[in-house]
């Protein structure tokens, strides 16, 4: 705790994301010493949803709030939160959604006079009913879900960091009921990620139940959150797409682990980040040594891309830059960026396909950019011959984009750069003959094989608490009628409770096995396994395009969130194209290429909400509890075009270097 005001380790604490296996390595240490945890991180979850509800003028005392607790840890953090805020007066009524609950915590939750709703008939809980018939089952399923619908706030805390894959059973019932399957929350982009104050509101205890804790995926359904509260540390889940999108607003607790020499499974880029990409100009500088970007780039049919890459490339700190293409783009880019210089000659990076036709349009077969890149990238070619391979090597970083993706060859060394979004990436997956079942296997053998529940292998710290109350289930404080209104169903530490048979809530299927392609759909819902499967089958740095952008190397993640939803506008990735081989021109041997990468994703990001005048960002800072409150901006700026993006993009490199 002695490094809470150190600047440094609270950069790295809010821009790193460590997997599961690390946080509990990290958190051993604090519970062998005593350190209340679970308190911790109860007291955090109470006051988070007591704002919450503040904020919508809701006295705590006229509120009604569910808790969906699971068996393990995290449920024990759920109920001890539950317990604080039904002592202010909340009617609380926690739904168990397995077998057990937290011993310690159930016995605070019960003398604080919350109501319990068991599920599962197979349940062991003290005081509770069970054993009862599958006819009944189904009604409490359904009393739980009404009851949650119609609260004004939810607190999950089904499963915790413990849990692999698809939700199942009675877990998976309720999310499917209550939040998405698979799906990411369609809703307008906030500033901020602020909740609308739609009720019932969501609060998740650490991650939400249902989203895939180390990969960021959505295998199946979820419960989406207006707020996380994480402990510790962040999860990959919260700064990953889709899944970061499913945590609403972040707010980490600081339990003080020690992270200064522990690699983050996903590092987010921030302006310090960005920076380093960024050369300086030195006092004998001439063109030629700031850097000069070749692209091959727009074509008959789509000049304007010519253009776009042009003009972005130019601004984004280069010397100079060369353009190959057909006489109409010529003419174009020429037109708009005087400076620039047509024909071969020597350069520093490439970028190629970006407006370029793929090979299944028509007239592709006589694209002459086509024939172009193909012969370039023909120079990249990893075959065994070990001069051959060390001449690809020595090749000047190249940026393939677009049309160019089909003219990749099978293996090809880290300073190629690959910049597909969805479509392209399953398009290429399929092309190099990935198997869909590299992730939807995995999924579906999740659902159907693993416990849904937390294994966390975090002990009790207040199991004494109990001790002290000679009857601490009170059977009317227990199972009522009133309480059986109410559902919790617990993830975390049983077989996995199933659906009654009598319920008519639906619980998704396992995904078909006959599906051997991949879709845009599979790499919206997986982006970082199939960003993964792309670098491992070609050898190349991976950019995979989205509202938060992956970077992908042999041995590093990276993410960028920086820009505003309004970025999705034609021509905008043609703008990154260029701003890639910009930056990568720049470059000695002092930064990766995947680091170059995925600072210009970042400048890229920068320069939109520059000039959409935006505040609202894919990824959000999450707010340090404790540390006061950071002050929310609420502009959501306007519409933007590509060529206000260019225009930008000096502006966000004078910000980043200042």
């Amino acid at each position: 705790m002695e490094y809470a005001d150190d600047v440094d380790r609270r950069e790295l604490l809010l821009h790193s994301a460590y997997d599961a296996e690390t946080v509990r390595a990290m958190e051993r240490p604090l519970l062998d010493k005593g350190v209340p945890l679970m308190r911790m991180a109860a007291q955090a979850v109470a006051h988070t949803a007591a704002g919450l509800l503040d904020d919508e003028d809701l006295a705590l005392e006229d509120t009604s709030i569910v808790l969906l607790a699971g068996a393990g840890d995290n449920g024990g953090d759920g109920l001890f939160a539950a317990a604080a805020l039904a002592q202010e007066g909340a009617a609380v009524t926690a739904v168990a959604v397995g077998r057990s609950l937290h011993e310690a915590g159930f016995a605070e939750f019960v003398r604080a006079g919350g109501k319990v709703l068991v599920l599962d008939p197979a349940a062991e809980i003290p005081g509770c009913a069970s054993g009862f018939s599958a006819g009944e089952a189904g009604e409490r399923l359904q009393a739980a879900v009404s009851l949650a619908s119609k609260s004004h706030l939810i607190i999950d805390a089904m499963t915790g960091i413990g849990i692999h894959g698809a939700l199942r059973g009675i877990p998976a019932a309720l999310a499917s009921a209550l939040g998405l399957d698979g799906e990411v929350p369609d809703e307008p982009a906030m500033p901020g990620r602020e909740p609308f104050g739609d009720f019932p509101l969501v609060v998740a205890v650490d991650t939400p139940s249902g989203v895939g804790v180390d990969d960021g995926s959505l295998p199946g359904p979820y419960l989406p959150a207006d707020v996380t509260v994480t402990f510790g540390a962040m999860k990959p889940c919260a700064v990953l797409p889709p899944a970061t999108f499913g945590c609403g607003r972040i707010e980490l607790v600081d339990f003080g682990f020690d992270i200064d020499d522990v690699e983050p499974a996903v590092e987010v880029v921030d302006s310090a980040f960005a920076s380093d990409a960024v050369r300086l100009p030195h006092v004998e500088d001439g063109k030629y040594s700031r850097g000069v970007v070749g692209l091959v780039t727009g074509s008959q049919r789509y000049p304007g891309a010519a253009v776009l890459t042009a003009r972005a490339a130019a601004r984004a700190n280069t010397g100079m830059v060369r353009y190959l293409g057909p006489e109409r783009a010529q003419n174009m880019v020429l037109a708009a960026l005087p400076e620039a210089v047509l024909g071969k000659g020597h350069v520093q990076s490439w970028v190629v396909g970006s407006g370029v036709p793929t090979a299944d349009a028509e007239g592709a077969d006589a694209d002459i950019q086509r024939e172009t890149i193909g012969a370039l990238l023909r120079h990249y070619a990893l075959g065994g011959d070990p001069a051959a391979d060390d001449a690809a090597y020595d090749m000047p970083p190249v940026v393939v984009d677009a049309g160019a993706l089909d003219l990749l060859p099978e293996h090809v060394p880290g300073q190629v750069v690959i910049t597909p979004h969805a479509g392209e990436m399953a398009a290429l997956l399929n092309r190099l003959g990935a198997n869909a079942r590299f992730i939807e296997g995995e999924t579906a053998n999740s659902a159907s094989t693993l416990p849904a529940h937390d294994d966390s292998s975090r002990p009790s710290v207040d199991s004494t608490d109990s001790a002290d109350d000679d009857q601490p289930y009170r059977a009317s404080a227990v199972d009522s009628t009133e309480a059986e209104s109410a559902v919790a169903s617990d993830a975390d530490g049983d077989d996995g409770a199933t659906v009654p048979a009598d319920s008519d809530i639906a619980v998704p299927s396992p995904i078909s096995e006959d599906s051997l392609t991949y879709t845009a759909h599979d790499v919206m819902t997986h982006p970082l396994a199939c960003a993964r499967r792309a670098h491992e089958l070609t050898g190349a740095t991976v950019l995979l395009k989205g509202a938060v952008t992956i970077v992908v190397d042999e041995d590093h993640t990276y993410v960028s969130g920086s820009a505003p939803a309004w970025l999705a506008t034609a021509g905008a990735g043609d703008v990154l194209a260029g701003l890639i081989g910009a930056l990568l021109a720049q470059q000695g041997d002092e930064i990766t290429t995947a680091e170059t990468v995925a600072s210009a994703a970042y400048l890229h990001g920068m320069a939109a909400a520059i000039a959409s005048e935006s505040e609202q960002q894919g990824w959000q800072e999450p707010e340090l509890i404790g540390h006061g409150h950071r002050q929310r901006f609420m502009t959501l700026g306007h519409p933007i075009v590509a060529g206000d993006v260019i225009r930008a993009i000096p502006e966000a490199i004078a910000d980043v270097v200042a």
